[in-house]
């Protein structure tokens, strides 16, 4: 028989948005992990059934931070950015993540 597949729930696409690249997140990819920007309200253990789901890997830790917005001059007056969260997560030895394709 085949084997079956299960269905992506979509609720895990609003959790993890897109890969960090930049430089500090390449050099941690040697210690088996990636940086991910994920929505402010996402919790860890969200974050980790997202991750395991979207790419089929097992997750060891997940650790998170918030990047509070910078207030910025533009013409004259000023504006603030938007926080943002990013989640750094661990895999188990083994599981890879190629960022540079797409989920």
């Amino acid at each position: 028989m085949a084997k079956e597949i299960t269905p992506i729930d979509l609720k895990h696409y609003d959790v993890v948005l897109k890969p960090v690249i930049t430089e500090k997140s390449t050099l941690v990819a040697e210690y088996n992990q990636v940086v991910f920007k994920v929505a402010n309200h996402a919790t860890k253990p969200q974050i980790k059934a997202a991750v395991e789901a979207l790419f089929s890997v097992s997750v060891l830790s997940v650790n998170t931070m918030v990047q509070k917005g910078k207030t910025k001059r533009w013409r004259g007056k000023e504006y603030r950015r938007s926080d943002e969260k990013k989640a750094v997560v661990t895999l188990a030895d083994g599981d890879r993540i190629d960022v540079t394709t797409g989920i």
